[in-house]
């Protein structure tokens, strides 16, 4: 008897391991680990699904176990890699093995689909798949395909003569074209030629066409039509004369957005030579170390990973590389096609289902040998995996913020280990955790000083938005922003200006009676969205139209306050009627391919201004660019979280980084009310040694990490008194497996306290080595598993990004 351990799709502690099942004896050749099956549960009659983890020959369990009902998949979905990752990503994001099986496959495999199975190409006319497909072109396969069929289906794809393919149900996952082949040899074809009247030019190009590319069939109609001239009734007048066959082929698409010119290798400077060499060094001997490469902006890093991607790609190997946001991923993903053609394939957020889902069956059928992709494409199903890059490493949205809360870092350098590969990590600002790690020797340091055209970096000039001249200015932009924006467009050349919020403005307030308008689910203020003429919540999305006076106390006095990029845009407009100017923040960035639009218009000189929130600060590189102004740079400075000038340096180091890259000389201008906060200081002189130890030292200070281990515990529910109660209760529980060394803060309300009608509470754990912890949380995460129940919505964090 064949025995299979089963995931099952019931995400409770109580569930959270593997349920033994019989295999039945028909599919005792079909079912391997990495499949999905249905299998019953309970004692009902209730039928689910399951991951099968593991087959084995006997079972200890003493019952009669429950059989397989059939198999969902006919080969895996996932690799043993893949199944081992979930163990060690569930152990260590206290989420349920199911969350984490479920993250590892695109949508589309978890959504409604319909599972064919395709003959191959070399096997189309082979008597068994014949047989198999009885005259069609494909067989589905449902609930009721037998299992002597699935048993035939298993051998073929055994032997390589058919493959399985799934398609979404309502959803247009498979583009059908109408090509052209035929039965006919080349000898054939020239005598059918030769019967032809001369004046048939139409049907002689057509067999001439057909003779000379008789291994490239079939080729789609509008391949002939545009490449070369022939015409559908030219086709169809063949058709009818036997001399074709019209047949529909399956299109994989190719993500919008990419419009890569073939590129070659760059001479090296010293710098990314010797980091290029030291990669190269651990890919040929295949040891995982993990490499920062810390490097001004325009120093050429994304040379030096294409280089090292080449080498593994020689070496047989293939490679991952992850960006952190949509918006960098047209520039970046068009310089790796550039170099690599069509060994990439692109996953992110920003795909259709269609999209995402053919680019994973071009990774899983190792039709590629690059994957460049956001957060999630850390999990793309590559094997022989000969390097791993995370560019933009300092980036929060590398960290997954609902569960499984995993940082793709982490992930990179958990699979980097199973397939002995170095790791390459690259910033200009890398974050802390990272820097301190090189400090100590666990990461290799490799420094890049020298922009690659050795330009200098551009001058920095640090406004202090206090003092008479600018505090009288109407309006966000002080005269020596005005006047260096008017000089770059005299000159012809390009400016990028960065606000850090989106909207028109950012609150409503009563001046009568001090009332502001806020969100009747979450503890906010509304945002006032001009295009739309509505007020608008960024935490749950609720909108109301804008109020002629106050709710409050009636007054007509209620008006707007803060500023947000509509707002910018229009004070452009205003103070620059001449210049063409490109908005990109979330509201105009919501359709797809958006991002790739803005970018390449912008690209092509189409506009003078690039006005945007943080997307545009970094990775874009554009020669023209002369010009970087940042409006109000203390947001970041202000938020209520210990990171805050981690950020604030980071990102205007980054959004400096833009000016200058080419041969004209760039100059940066920062408005603030801080103007000797040293994070401000140090980022308008790209002193990144400098401020890593200021803030090293505040951290100490502080006991903030890197110097402890941090873990949030959040608790919400509808009732704040039972939101309070249970936090308290998670505080003792907590205590009494702490040491006195470690640090227990809270229970406190978080920064909004209040969101989606539910009151949030947190307690956050600082330790340096706990040993008790990790068992404690899961017992907690258990014993919480019937307060869901009654409202209560209890997650755990390790190394939050944020704490409110």
């Amino acid at each position: 008897m064949s025995v299979a351990e089963v995931i099952v799709d019931v995400p409770t502690m109580q569930t959270n391991r593997p349920f033994e099942y019989q295999i039945p004896e028909a599919l005792e050749d079909v079912v391997v680990a990495g499949m999905r099956v249905e299998v019953p549960f309970g004692r009902g009659k209730r039928r689910i699904q399951g991951f099968v983890m593991k087959v084995k020959d006997t079972s200890d369990f003493q019952g009669k176990l429950k059989p397989i009902i059939r198999v969902i998949d006919l080969k895996p979905v996932l690799s043993k890699e893949m199944l081992d990752l979930s163990y060690w990503l569930a152990d260590r994001t206290y989420s349920f093995q199911i969350s984490c099986l479920q993250t590892m496959l695109p949508s589309v495999m978890r959504a409604k689909y319909k599972e064919y199975v395709i003959p191959l190409d070399d096997a189309k006319n082979d008597s068994e798949v014949e047989n198999l497909l009885n005259g069609a072109q494909t067989l589905e396969i449902t609930n009721q395909t037998d299992e002597k069929t699935v048993r035939k289906i298993n051998k073929l794809r055994k032997a390589k003569k058919v493959d399985i393919q799934y398609v979404v149900e309502n959803h247009a996952l498979q583009i059908k074209r109408q090509a052209v082949t035929t039965d006919l040899n080349v000898i054939q074809l020239h005598e059918q030629k030769s019967k032809l009247r001369a004046n048939a030019k139409a049907q002689i190009k057509l067999l001439d066409f057909l003779a000379n590319h008789l291994g490239d069939l079939p080729v789609e109609f509008n391949v002939l039509q545009k490449e070369y001239g022939i015409s559908r009734a030219a086709i169809k007048t063949a058709e009818k004369n036997n001399l074709v066959k019209v047949v529909e082929v399956t299109k994989l698409r190719k993500p919008v957005g990419i419009n890569a010119k073939k590129t070659t290798n760059l001479d090296l400077t010293p710098e990314q030579k010797t980091a290029v060499d030291k990669i190269n060094s651990s890919i040929v001997k295949e040891d995982p170390q993990t490499y920062l490469i810390e490097g001004v902006t325009g120093s050429g890093k994304t040379e030096v990973y294409l280089q090292a991607i080449e080498k593994a790609i020689k070496k047989g190997k293939t490679a991952l590389m992850l960006v952190p946001e949509i918006s960098l991923t047209p520039q970046m993903v068009n310089r790796v096609v550039g170099r690599f053609g069509d060994q990439v394939a692109v996953l992110h957020s920003g795909l259709s289902s269609g999209e995402r889902y053919d680019e994973w069956t071009r990774i899983e059928n190792h039709r590629v040998k690059v994957v460049v992709g956001a957060r999630s494409a850390v999990f793309a199903p590559l094997e022989k995996i000969g390097l791993i890059i995370i560019d933009e490493e300092h980036e929060a949205s590398y960290k997954q913020d609902d569960n499984p809360r995993y940082h793709a870092r982490d992930v990179a350098l958990w699979r980097a280990q199973v397939n002995k590969c170095p790791v390459v990590l690259g910033s200009a600002t890398p974050s802390l955790e990272s820097r301190a790690r090189a400090q100590k020797g666990v990461y290799h340091l490799i420094r890049m000083t020298k922009r690659i055209n050795n330009q200098n970096l551009p001058h920095v000039q640090i406004v202090d938005m206090r003092d008479a001249e600018n505090s009288a200015v109407k309006g966000d932009f002080s005269p020596a922003l005005k006047e260096h924006l008017q000089e770059t467009l005299n000159r012809h050349e390009q400016a990028i200006v960065l606000l850090n919020r989106r909207g028109y403005s950012s609150f409503m307030m009563c001046r009568e009676c001090g009332f502001v308008l806020k969100c009747p689910n979450c503890d906010v203020s509304l945002t006032y969205h001009k295009d739309l003429r509505r007020m608008k919540c960024h935490y749950c999305g609720h909108e109301e139209p804008v109020p002629n006076s106050c709710p409050n106390c009636g007054s007509k006095k209620i008006g707007f306050y803060g500023t947000g990029t509509q707002n910018i845009e229009q004070q452009l407009n205003d103070l620059f009627p001449e210049a063409r100017i490109l908005r990109m923040d979330v509201d105009t960035t919501r359709r797809k391919g958006a991002h790739a639009k803005i970018l390449a218009k912008f690209g092509q000189h189409q506009a003078d201004i690039l006005l945007g929130t943080q997307m545009i600060a970094k990775g874009l590189d554009f020669p023209d660019v002369t010009l970087v102004g940042v409006i109000n740079a203390d947001t970041t400075l202000s938020l209520a979280d210990f990171r805050a000038s981690e950020r604030t340096f980071q990102l205007l180091t980054q959004v400096s980084g833009r000016a200058g890259r080419a041969q004209k000389p760039g100059k940066v201008v920062i408005q603030t009310f801080n103007p000797d906060h040293y994070a401000i200081k140090d980022a308008a002189k790209q002193d990144y040694e400098t401020f890593f130890k200021q803030e090293m030292f505040i951290r100490h200070q502080s006991n903030y990490t890197p110097y402890y281990f941090t873990t949030l515990i959040s608790v919400a529910n509808q009732d704040e008194g039972k939101t309070l109660k249970q936090s308290y209760w998670l505080k003792k529980q907590l205590q009494g497996a702490l040491s006195k060394d470690a640090i227990l803060l809270g229970p406190s309300p978080t920064m909004i306290s209040r969101k989606q009608n539910k009151y949030y509470y947190q307690i956050i754990v600082k330790y340096k080595h706990e040993p008790n912890l990790h068992q404690r949380l899961l017992e907690i995460l258990n014993e919480t598993q019937a307060d869901a129940k009654q409202g209560y919505t209890i997650a755990i964090d390790n190394e939050p990004q944020h704490i409110d």
